[in-house]
Parts: C-alpha cells; sequence; structure tokens
C-alpha cells in the first residue's frame, strides 16, 4: 500500500470509530479494521490473537498478541486515562501498561513482547521493551493520516509476500532448467567448455529480458516476446544476436535506419550484453514455445525474490552442480540469522527511535541522517556465490532508506527526484569474491533485480518516474579464488564495515588437492586437520586487523569442535580475536526439493569487542532459540570462559592408555558376513582357525556379527595350502599398490598383515565407539573379549577395572565429553588425545573406589538381563530398561560423590547441573595441565 492511499484509508478509519469504543464489544472489531484497511493486513483475523491465556496467580486474558511481531495489546474502553492506576481482581492497583508487563513476565520466553500498545481507542500508547523505562511514545487516533508509521511495528514487513516469492523463484528455476536442456542438446560440442560458457551466459541473459519486459524495463510488458514472436524458429538465432547487440549500444550511437521493433528497445550497459560472439546454437520448434509462451507470456518474472532466485538459478545451471539432485538455496532466513544480529536490528532499532521523536523537523533531519549512515556501509562477502547475501543486504538496507525517505518525503510529490540524488544507497556498497565465473553473472543479475525492484519500491513513495536502465556498471564482484587473492585488492579495508557469508562447508577430508595447498599456503603449512571453511576465518583475521571490521561466517559445527579449538581458535584468540555474537549448532536447511541439511553454527568475530555479547542457544523443536546475553563468548560457545583443550599423547591422571583401533586397509577382501565366511570355510576348511570376530562402532552398538580373516599368525606354509586364502591375499596386495597414497601403496610389502595393528590380540578391553548418536545420555562403551578384533572406528582400552568402566560410563565423563568432543553432524565424535586424555580422574578413597566398581558391575548386570538386545537398544532413552537406568544414576551418584560434584542451595545439600560440573571439571584440568 503507498502513502496516499494509506493516508486515506486512515481517514476513513478515523471516522468510523472517531467517539466510539466500548471495551467488552468493540476492541476486537478495532483491531481488525486498524490492521486490514489502515495497514493491508490480509485476513487480519489470522494475524492477531484475542483473549490468549496467561497464568498469574489466577487465569487472566490478553486483549490482543500478534506472534509475528512480538506485540502485546491492553484496550480499555474510550476516554480511560491509560496513566491511571487501575484496580486488579488481586486488590492491586495498576496502569495499563502495567498491567501488560505483568502478563508478559508470565509469558514463555519465546513470546515475551518487544512492543507493548495500550489503547483507549482514542489514543496509542507505545512501549519500547528494549527501553522499558523510556517514556511512551503517544499517537492520537485523530493523527493517524500522518503518523501511522509510528505503528509500522505491527506488521512483519520482512515476511511480507515471502511464501509467495519462494514459490514463484523455485519455479523460475524449474522453467530456467528447462530451456538450459533444451538448449544444451542443440550445442554441437556441449562438453565444450567454451560452449558451457556460453550457454551459461545466454541463459543470464534470457533471463534478464524476461524480467525486464514484465517489469516495465523494456517500455512494456511482453515487449521481448512480441519482438521474438515475429521470428520462426530457425531465424531464432539471428534475432538475438541482433536484439543482444541493440541493448548494449548507446541509443545514440546506433543504425539511424534500425527496424522499429528493435530500436524500441532501451539501451542496458553494465556490462551484461558486453561480451561479443557467445557461441548461440538454433532453436527448435519446442524451444521456440517453451521461451515465448511457458517463460515469457505465461510467467510473470516481476515478483521474483532476487536473493532466492539468484541461487536456485545458480544450482540449477552450474555445471558442478545442475546434476545434484535439486535445487538448493540459503532460505532468507537463515541469511537473516547473519545480518540482523550483525547490524540490521541495530539499524532497525535507530531508525523506530527516530519516528520515536515528536519534532516533525527532528524527525526529518534525524532521518535524512540515518540514510547517509546506510549509504555509508560497506559489505564483502570473500565466498559469494550467487550473491545471495549480498543481494539480501542490499535490499534490507534499502527497505530501511525507503522508511527514512517516507519519514521527510511524507506526500511531496517531486518532479526533481533524480537531481536530488534521492537514494543514496548503491550497490557499489557490496563487494563480493567468487571463483566459479558462471555464479559471478547470476550474482551481479540478481544485484540488478534487487535493485530494480527496491527504486520500484521508492517510486510508490513519490509518486515520481526514476529510470533505472542504462545499468551501471558492476565490477565489485570480482572472479577470483579467494584463498590466494589479496582481499585489500578487491576492497578497501579501511572503507569496509562487515565481511559476510557462508564459505564453502568442506570437510579437511574431502578437500581437493589444489585446495589442501590453498590451506597450506594459508596455514603456513600448520593448517593441521582444519575444515576448508577454517582458511576464511585466517585470511579475514589478518584482514581485519588494525580496523573495526565485524565478520560474521556460517560454518559446519565442527569449527568449533575438536581440533579446531586448539589449532584454529587459539591462534585467533591469541591475536586478539573476540567473538561477540554465535548460534550454537542448529540445520542449516537449503530449502530445495531434496534438502542437504548441514549442521552449522554462526561466529560473528572482530578486533572491538562489544559490551554486550548475544549467544543463540540450539533451537528447540518448535525452532525457538534461547537468547542469552553474556560478557564474554567462548570458543565452545559458551557463556563463560573456557580453557583450550590441547591435545594429549597421554592420559593427565595415572590411567590405562587408550588406543587406536586396527586399521586393515585390505580393501574389503579379509572382512566377511557371517554367510560369506561360512561359504568360504566351506571351500576352504582349513582358514577356519583365522576368521575372528570383527567390529566397527555400528557392529559393536548394533550388534551385528562381522568376520575377519587373520592372518598374522598363519604360518607360510599353512598360507600357501590354502589357495582361496592365497587368492585374498593377492587382491590385498593389489588393492595397496593400486592406491595414490604412497603411505598406503608401501604395506604392499606385507599383504598378510594389517596396515596398522595395535589391539594385543586375547586381552579383553573396554571398547569405546568413536561415533555414536547424541541422543543418548550414554555412550555405550563395555568390556569385550580379547579375541574380537576391532577397526579404527573403535578406540580401546586394554588393562583396565571395573573401577576404570564406573569412572568412563558415568555422566560426568559424559559432560565432559559432550562439552569438548568434536561432532559428526550432531553426533559424537570421541577423541582420545582430546577426550580422554585430558579428562580429570577423581582423587578416590579405597571405598569410594570400591563403591564405584560395585555400581559399574549392576550396569553389566542389567545388561545381561536382555541377552537379545544390542547396546543400541538398551541405550534408546524411550525403550531403556529400568533396572538399567536405575544402575546408571546409582553410578552417577557414586561418581558424583567421589568428585564431590555437591552445593549448598537453602541450607541443603543437592547435586550440580551439567553444566556446573563441567565447569569444576575445566578448574580441574587447569590445575592438573599445569
Amino acid at each position: 500500500m503507498n502513502a496516499r492511499k494509506q493516508k486515506k484509508q486512515a481517514k476513513d478509519f478515523i471516522e468510523r470509530w472517531r467517539g466510539r469504543g466500548n471495551e467488552r464489544q468493540d476492541s476486537q472489531s478495532f483491531w481488525l479494521d486498524l490492521l486490514g484497511s489502515v495497514f493491508g493486513i490480509e485476513n487480519p483475523s489470522t494475524y492477531i490473537t484475542f483473549e490468549d491465556k496467561v497464568m498469574l496467580d489466577h487465569t487472566s486474558f490478553i486483549d490482543g498478541y500478534i506472534e509475528k511481531t512480538k506485540v502485546l495489546i491492553e484496550q480499555k474502553g474510550a476516554n480511560k486515562d491509560l496513566n491511571k492506576a487501575i484496580k486488579q481482581s488481586d486488590g492491586t492497583f495498576l496502569s495499563p501498561f502495567q498491567q501488560a508487563k505483568r502478563y508478559s513476565a508470565n509469558l514463555p520466553y519465546s513470546k515475551r513482547p518487544r512492543w507493548i500498545v495500550t489503547c483507549n481507542f482514542n489514543e496509542f500508547y507505545i512501549y519500547d521493551m528494549e527501553q522499558p523505562n523510556a517514556e511512551a511514545t503517544v499517537i492520537k487516533l485523530e493523527d493517524l493520516p500522518e503518523e501511522s508509521y509510528r505503528l509500522e511495528f505491527l506488521i512483519d514487513k520482512t515476511n511480507e509476500h515471502l511464501e509467495r516469492e519462494i514459490q514463484i523463484s523455485v519455479q523460475a528455476g524449474e522453467i530456467v532448467g528447462e530451456i538450459y536442456e533444451g538448449l544444451l542438446k542443440q550445442y554441437k560440442d556441449p562438453e565444450n567448455p567454451e560452449s558451457l560458457h556460453a550457454i551459461n551466459q545466454l541463459i543470464v541473459r534470457l533471463v534478464f529480458c524476461f524480467y525486464a519486459e514484465d517489469s516495465g524495463l523494456f517500455g512494456h510488458k511482453l515487449a521481448f516476446h512480441d519482438y521474438l514472436a515475429q521470428f520462426p524458429p530457425q531465424f531464432f538465432r539471428t534475432a538475438l544476436i541482433q536484439l543482444f547487440e541493440v541493448l548494449d549500444t548507446p541509443i545514440s550511437e546506433r543504425d539511424p535506419y534500425l527496424e522499429e521493433s528493435l530500436a524500441s528497445f532501451p539501451y542496458v550497459n553494465g556490462g551484461m550484453f558486453s561480451e561479443k560472439g557467445i557461441e548461440i546454437p538454433n532453436f527448435t520448434e519446442d524451444l521456440r514455445e517453451l521461451i515465448l509462451e511457458h517463460a515469457s507470456s505465461q510467467f510473470d518474472w516481476s515478483d521474483i525474490s532476487p536473493t532466492i532466485f539468484g541461487a536456485v538459478f545458480e544450482s540449477t545451471l552450474n555445471p558442478e552442480t545442475r546434476h545434484s539432485g535439486g535445487m538448493h538455496y540459503t532460505s532468507i532466513e537463515n541469511i537473516h540469522k547473519v545480518i540482523d544480529p550483525l547490524f540490521l536490528d541495530g539499524l532497525k532499532d535507530e531508525l523506530n527511535a527516530i519516528k520515536g521523536f515528536k519534532q516533525k523537523s527532528t524527525v526529518e533531519q534525524k532521518a535524512k541522517q540515518f540514510q547517509s549512515k546506510l549509504a555509508s556501509l560497506t559489505f564483502f562477502d570473500p565466498a559469494c556465490g550467487s550473491g545471495n547475501f549480498l543481494t539480501e543486504t542490499y535490499i534490507s538496507l534499502r527497505r530501511l532508506e525507503n522508511e527514512a525517505i517516507k519519514l521527510y518525503m511524507g506526500d511531496t510529490v517531486r518532479l526533481d527526484v533524480e537531481e536530488l540524488d534521492l537514494v543514496k544507497v548503491k550497490l557499489n556498497q557490496f563487494y563480493g569474491i567468487e571463483i566459479n565465473d558462471f555464479a559471478v553473472s547470476v550474482a551481479k543479475t540478481a544485484l540488478w533485480i534487487a535493485e530494480s525492484q527496491m527504486l520500484e519500491a521508492t517510486k510508490e513513495i513519490v509518486y515520481a518516474e526514476i529510470d533505472f536502465l542504462p545499468l551501471k556498471s558492476y565490477t565489485n564482484i570480482v572472479n577470483a579464488n579467494a584463498l590466494t587473492t589479496d582481499w585489500e585488492e578487491v576492497v578497501d579495508k579501511d572503507k569496509l564495515s562487515y565481511i559476510i557469508g557462508n564459505p564453502p562447508f568442506l570437510g579437511h577430508r574431502n578437500v581437493s588437492v589444489e585446495q589442501k595447498n590453498d590451506m597450506k599456503r594459508v596455514f603456513k603449512n600448520k593448517q593441521g586437520r582444519l575444515d576448508f571453511v577454517s582458511a576464511w576465518y585466517e585470511i579475514a583475521s589478518n584482514f581485519m586487523n588494525g580496523t573495526s571490521i565485524e565478520t560474521a561466517f556460517v560454518s559446519t559445527n565442527s569449527i568449533v569442535q575438536g581440533v579446531h579449538i586448539e589449532t584454529l581458535w587459539k591462534n585467533l584468540l591469541d591475536k586478539g580475536i573476540k567473538i561477540n555474537f554465535a548460534y550454537k549448532s542448529f540445520v542449516w536447511g537449503s530449502e530445495s526439493k531434496e534438502k542437504a541439511a548441514v549442521h552449522c553454527v554462526i561466529i560473528s568475530f572482530s578486533y572491538t569487542e562489544r559490551a554486550e555479547k548475544i549467544l543463540f542457544d540450539s533451537p528447540n523443536k518448535d525452532g525457538v532459540s534461547l537468547v542469552i546475553k553474556t560478557k564474554v563468548i567462548s570458543p565452545y560457545l559458551t557463556d563463560n570462559f573456557r580453557p583450550i583443550i590441547v591435545s594429549r599423547k597421554t592420559p593427565l591422571a595415572d590411567v590405562p592408555k587408550m588406543i587406536y583401533g586396527n586399521i586393515p586397509r585390505d580393501g574389503g577382501f579379509y572382512t566377511f558376513t557371517t554367510e560369506e565366511m561360512e561359504d568360504f570355510i566351506s571351500h576352504e576348511p582349513k582358514s577356519k582357525p583365522y576368521f575372528f570376530k570383527f567390529i566397527g562402532a555400528r557392529e559393536y552398538i548394533n550388534n551385528i556379527d562381522r568376520w575377519v580373516l587373520f592372518l598374522k599368525d598363519c604360518p607360510i606354509s599353512e598360507l600357501r595350502k590354502m589357495p582361496s586364502v592365497m587368492k585374498r591375499v593377492e587382491n590385498v596386495r593389489d588393492f595397496r599398490l593400486s592406491s595414490k597414497a604412497k603411505e598406503i601403496q608401501k604395506f604392499a610389502e606385507t599383504p598378510t598383515l594389517f596396515a596398522q595393528q595395535t589391539q594385543p590380540i586375547g586381552e579383553d578391553y573396554i571398547a569405546v565407539p568413536i561415533v555414536s548418536s547424541e541422543n543418548r545420555r550414554y555412550i555405550p562403551l563395555g568390556y569385550v573379549n580379547g579375541n574380537v578384533i576391532t577397526n579404527n572406528q573403535v578406540q580401546i582400552i586394554p588393562n583396565t577395572s571395573l573401577y576404570h568402566f564406573g569412572i568412563l560410563t558415568a555422566n560426568v565423563h559424559m559432560a565432559w565429553m559432550r562439552a569438548v568432543a568434536g561432532r559428526l553432524e550432531m553426533r559424537y565424535r570421541y577423541s582420545k588425545d582430546i577426550v580422554y586424555n585430558n579428562f580429570p580422574w577423581p582423587e578416590v578413597t579405597k571405598e569410594q573406589e570400591e563403591r564405584i566398581s560395585q555400581t559399574a558391575q549392576a550396569i553389566l548386570d542389567a545388561r545381561a538381563l536382555y541377552p537379545d538386545s544390542s547396546l543400541a537398544d538398551l541405550y534408546d532413552e524411550l525403550t531403556m530398561p529400568p533396572e538399567l537406568r536405575k544402575a546408571h544414576q546409582a553410578n552417577d551418584k557414586a561418581v558424583m560423590q567421589a568428585y564431590g560434584m555437591t552445593k549448598e542451595v537453602d541450607g541443603k545439600k543437592t547435586w550440580l547441573t551439567e553444566s556446573e560440573t563441567v565447569a569444576r571439571l575445566f578448574e580441574m584440568y587447569e590445575a592438573l595441565a599445569k
């Protein structure tokens, strides 16, 4: 709704409600009318709720609540004094605002209001709960036409039409995919890199033309369609070549005899059509129909979300990703998890504060200053892909700018707005580096489309025509490798405000040789086992040094786990880097048909420290994150200081050593299912003594039978009498020789042996699965017979007692593990060097040791009651047998007592919470590690 229409609707609203207002009868009608007619909310009855229950010392009811914008409304009758205290049912006297605050204090944290509005049909008192002690902003009903902007916090502008935009953008991506597949078949050599580059550029141009005709940039709707409709398929190619030439030629330089159907098109500029001689194939009748009907006349491109469509577009057509089985893009909601706490929330608060000033001249002055501030901000995404972070940031700033323009322009119609340089937020404030050249083209196109759409929104405010074309050349997004490019050659760091983005999600095992070499250069050969994204943290920290730049990256959650704490974060903290806000691990969805979900964190860091930091906890089942305001955020993403745990080769305490399981490196030739083993023995009976049960984490936890042919102690004379076994030995040798890794090739010299054997065969041990589910309270570790051979997905502890088992299976050790272990997605990834070797063991008396041994044995006895159940069955939180749960609880208590993990509350002793337990363990670790 434009400003002029809103003003008229507000005047009509006043006429309907002047002199009316019964609290019981009219409250709901009043608010539904206000939201629907003045603020254009469709179906306002689903947007606002009434009479929500709230429990005080009795059941009470909230007059109105808007979930999307967190607004609580306390409505009173006409002419009731909103400053006067009113007697409550419990005998206390509270003003309407105090009454609303009492409701707020008794709501769940996720529903507490950002805004409280008290109203008596003639006045609105607005309270911003970010400034709970500030005076109310007061709007009189009669002033609503001029001051409706002060109530715009009622509506959720960030989500306006979002669902429709998503739907249209994904449909557009599907259309583009159809055109791409059809065109690719027409190229003479579709695998040729130059042809692939050409089709990508052709598709970018076609998409721009579809958008330009639907948004009016080509003069009228269907301008592109009507031009192409003149030509049969055999002349389509020539028609496009001629049109692209015209679009890239200034009007003053065009052939004066150019036919009208071409001469009517504007000059586009910006590099969109500047590349000459790109390969364009012949068109078929099907392609002609697909472009003219399906893509052009039957589809409206003007409402696509450039943020979403840009990424869908790039994912659909990028040769590296188009066969991956679905469109992938970062949701707008997830982008805002980065940019809102980084800068956007602060800017919104600043704009709302400006709206709160009562003097019109003050509002206008401060709105212009705010607009200049927006224009001074500079943003950089050093792994920008299709530009979705930059595009959404641009759109968000332009929305704020339009709000500011509305404050000082009002209903003034200005014909000279171009001369006034009305729009100050420009694309040249946004910089990026992207390694894929096609993604660079898509990013530029998405930003141009965003610029066009936001200009249309500005034109609605000032009722004036502002020309969008020709495009301004936009060279701030650079096609380069961010890890080998000097960022200062792309953007001046002294003018840069923020670095944002989600660099590649690649674990250290999945990087290519070239990427590994890039990592070596960045970390000067000290990268260890860091994930690829770590390189962006390292370069950003060096780039930001000496500036106030703040960076916020999305990263896989491994960045705050395991080796990353020691190898990456210790280095960053030593440089002086501070974490200012962070999201704990959550699912970063792709919003694709086949969602590629990754468990991620968001971390904002800089050399300048925020006085108050924000830690967003992992979302609950309803998607709500608890917000913790704190003075410190550690690399473990806790709101208290924790020393950095460094890898150790031996335990801190005098306890048995944990060792890695064996590594066969056999190509699968020595491993068998039960059926395969029995079949093999039937043909080679002498092999039977050399088969041993074989476990990894999966087999151990799920009680899966698997077997290994273990030939270490097989005499050569016996071996040569077993041809089937010899064939397996030969296969293993060939497998190792064919490896690209030289360290594996050398094991071909001893093909009868494992590549690495660490386990003392015949000696019982405690098995600790390396990876196990995060849904279990306890990692299901336990005793295993020494003749069961492990692989390297299990770590083992020989020479242990029941006491050791009791400590390790107790919740104290599990709490330590949850705090310091790495994760695979969200599953626990147990490390001997990080978790076990740094674990602080208690100093116990003989009685305590015996007690823990007894409770440990009780756990094993409880398991033995269920011989047909796997550990996965027994340790499922929903199905854990009561005997086993009781045994664990008794063991937890015995171990807590041994550690002295108690505190006094109201004169009574009680156990420490898990977070308090971890804090105590870290204190012990610091003392032991000195």
